[in-house]
């Protein structure tokens, strides 16, 4: 006799697909965690109502059974007194563990039907009572805010349940029925706690995705602005690498009868000089092929501070009141410090026009006998700015191109009401774009 194949066997698992389900769902249901019910988010001065508003329904909760225990069903003595404790206790026990609290209040509501059995008179509910019904209801709508869909479906399922084994089984003669509409309060219930949770997920997984947005656009923003600061640095760079190619040429014809060595030693720089700038034009051709109107183009000269008049004439030009105040002895820099602190200049500016229309500004450069001080500070503006569609990372690029040099840039609002931007540059820096920046000591 030949063996079954495998695909002829039946599967455990398949015949029986709904046990471990079932079983993974009650698991679930006795799983008595703490998980606190969180605040509300907005508005912030009312993020304690909800807590405030249970604790306020647990007291109502105590009163209704008692009163409802005493009046309709003539209980009187200690179990009323518990059984109402009780109530409101799971409504509060429900607060910061969902299921624990449910189960509580689904025992309560079987010892009140229990201590109620024989009491019931002509007409009256039973299991529950008029207010047992609704003082149950707030303990399924924090098990559906916090718990996922399958388990509040379980939730629902085992309090209609237990009402309609207690009717079916236990029912006194002259009780009137509550299965259908207890149903339905507990079905809404359910969907509208499951509602206001996925509403809560919604939003926070939003509020997640904007970070990471926002994020991601800050990180994009970083790299266009080193690609726009490398183009830049190019032109100073190939300028000094065109001087060492011209001097090593010119060398050998400054000296009398130069020998054999030296001719070969300034060769040798000078084609090392060409094969160096050859290669940072091919790098800079891939940059520059991305954005072909950028100013930092070979038809387009790197500014300095010498051109900070020009600037600040034609920020004045767009209706904007700049003084100008000049510390120190004035001296050519080198050429990345030049460029830095011109760009720095340029968008403080930029920004005083966007978002401080009709304010004062006051552009100041101190030249130390180290560092190149910079600050840029405005008052209050005076009419309001227009929106701006920009990204706002103007800042980001500045902090960038002082970082790049070993500096230190900081920015932030002035007490009158008006920003201020102050940055320190070295005045020689010693490393590289790209190297690590040396450490600059602040002055006192």
């Amino acid at each position: 006799m030949s063996k079954p194949t495998k695909s002829q066997v039946p599967d455990a698992r398949t015949s029986r697909s709904g046990r471990p389900e079932l079983r993974g769902l009650a698991m679930e249901l006795l799983t008595l965690e703490w998980d606190p019910l969180p605040r509300m988010s907005r508005p912030r001065w009312l993020a304690w109502l909800p807590h405030v508003a249970l604790v306020y329904a647990a007291v109502v909760s105590c009163a209704l059974t008692a009163a409802h225990l005493e009046d309709h069903y003539g209980v009187t003595g200690g179990p009323v007194v518990a059984m109402a404790l009780l109530t409101g206790a799971s409504i509060v026990l429900g607060m910061f563990r969902p299921l624990a609290g449910w189960w509580l209040g689904l025992v309560t509501a079987a010892l009140i039907a229990w201590t109620i059995h024989d009491k019931v008179g002509q007409g009256q509910t039973w299991p529950w009572t008029p207010a047992g019904t609704f003082t149950f209801a707030p303990l399924i709508l924090l098990v559906a805010l916090r718990v996922p869909p399958r388990v509040t479906i379980g939730v629902v399922g085992v309090s209609i349940l237990y009402s309609g084994l207690a009717e079916a089984f236990f029912r006194p003669p002259n009780s009137q029925t509550v299965v259908a509409g207890l149903s339905l309060l507990f079905a809404f219930v359910g969907v509208l706690g499951y509602a206001l949770r996925a509403t809560r997920l919604a939003r926070g997984k939003l509020v997640e995705q904007e970070s990471l947005t926002a994020e991601e656009r800050a990180r994009r923003t970083l790299l266009e602005e080193r690609s726009r600061i490398a183009r830049e640095l190019h032109d100073v760079v190939a300028h000094h690498m065109s001087v060492i190619s011209i001097q090593a040429q010119v060398a050998p014809h400054l000296v009398e009868n130069p020998s054999e060595e030296l001719k070969e030693n300034l060769a040798g720089i000078r084609e090392n000089a060409l094969e160096a700038l050859t290669e940072l034009r091919r790098v800079l051709g891939v940059l520059r092929s991305e954005q072909p109107d950028d100013p930092a183009n070979p038809h387009h000269p790197q500014p300095t501070l010498a051109e900070l008049d020009g600037l600040v004439d034609n920020v004045r030009g767009a209706g904007l009141d700049v003084t100008t105040e000049i510390a120190g002895i004035r001296r050519p820099l080198t050429p990345g410090v030049e460029l830095t602190a011109y760009r720095i200049v340029q968008e403080a500016l930029s920004n005083c026009l966007r978002h401080a229309p009709g304010s004062r500004v006051e552009v100041g450069i101190a030249y130390g006998p180290h560092d190149l001080h910079l600050c840029v500070a405005n008052t209050a503006p005076t009419r309001p700015a227009a929106p701006s569609p920009g990204a706002g990372h103007g800042l980001l690029g500045m902090r960038e191109r002082a970082g790049m040099l070993g500096g230190e840039l900081a920015a932030g609002p002035r007490p009158d009401g008006g920003y201020e931007v102050t940055a320190v540059l070295p005045m020689d820096p010693q490393n590289l774009p790209g190297g690590p920046a040396p450490e600059t000591k602040k002055d006192s």
